[in-house]
C-alpha cells in the first residue's frame, strides 16, 4: 500500500503512528467508522503531507485530522 504510493522505508513508522493518532480521534468522534482496513483517504493525506515535508507524528495527525473533517463538511 505505501510502496505503491513511493513511500521510503523510514517513513513507514511516521506514517503508521500518524495514522493511528488520527484514526483513533476521528474513530473516537465517530467520524471514521471502526473498520479493520484502514482509510484510503487519511492515509492519503497523510502521504500527502510528507510529501510537502512534514515529519513530526503529532503534526502529521493533527493537520490530516483537519483535511480529513473539511473534506467531509464539503
Amino acid at each position: 500500500m505505501l510502496h505503491d504510493r513511493g513511500m521510503q522505508v523510514m517513513n513507514v513508522e511516521v506514517v503508521a503512528d500518524s495514522y493511528a493518532i488520527a484514526a483513533n480521534y476521528l474513530h473516537l468522534s465517530g467520524a471514521l467508522p471502526d473498520t479493520i482496513a484502514p482509510n484510503e483517504q487519511l492515509v492519503d493525506i497523510i502521504v500527502q503531507l510528507i510529501h510537502r515535508g512534514e515529519f513530526n507524528k503529532l503534526r502529521l495527525a493533527n493537520k490530516a485530522i483537519s483535511m480529513f473533517e473539511m473534506a467531509r463538511q464539503a
